[in-house]
């Protein structure tokens, strides 16, 4: 009876271990939803277009990205990439509707995951002009933070930036990233002729819920 009993516990947590380690896997499948009282995080689709090229004809949201990161010539094309890439399990893009003006205000995504490591990187982010500066994109990589270091149990988020991108850079470290590195003359200068470093920012597991713990 013993015997019976110490066969089902095994079973029972072994049946535990096997649903944990789903629930912990990124699914690119899923659909994550994320969102407070300022914003809300979905998976992006092709009816986002629409609402989004309002937005993406601000010619200095794209000052930064180069090649496929670019939306400003073919906006449609920049979308259909972005939906594939998640199809290919690469991406996992995400439309960004602010709650305040009741409208799609921009994009950012998940990429280069790593199920072994237990790592993702997160990039490709673009907000409209009118709402920089008012909480939201904090409020996006707090709930992107949330989803990947307790909803999926990651360790690390990996983040970076073109070096004159001094905004971007900014609002990175305001939210806990830290810088990491620099990778040199990656990147052209959008500033002079010459070239320009690749800033490498990063996050830990343990950094974020210290955060969370001091809010």
């Amino acid at each position: 009876m013993v015997g019976v009993i110490f066969r089902g516990v095994l079973l029972c947590l072994s049946t535990l271990c096997i649903n944990l380690n789903h629930v912990m896997a990124f699914d690119f499948s899923a659909s994550y939803i994320k969102e407070n009282d300022i914003v809300r995080l979905e998976p992006l689709s092709s009816e986002h277009l629409n609402p989004l090229s309002i937005v993406a004809k601000e010619k200095a949201l794209w000052t930064y990205f180069l090649g496929r990161s670019n939306g400003q010539k073919n906006f449609p094309l920049y979308i259909e990439d972005a939906i594939q890439q998640r199809k290919n399990e690469k991406e996992y893009p995400f439309a960004v509707f602010d709650k305040k003006s009741r409208s799609y205000v921009g994009c950012t995504r998940f990429f280069d995951y790593s199920a072994e490591l237990k790592t993702i990187r997160l990039g490709y982010s673009w907000i409209g002009k009118k709402h920089r500066g008012t909480g939201l994109n904090i409020s996006c990589k707090q709930l992107l933070f949330e989803l990947a270091f307790e909803d999926l149990n990651l360790e690390r988020i990996g983040l970076g930036a073109h070096a004159e991108n001094k905004r971007s850079i900014a609002a990175m470290l305001k939210v806990g990233c830290k810088k990491e590195g620099e990778i040199r003359n990656l990147f052209p200068s959008i500033n002079s002729s010459g070239r320009a470093n690749a800033i490498l920012m990063g996050i830990l597991k343990e950094e974020w819920l210290d955060i969370k713990k001091r809010k």
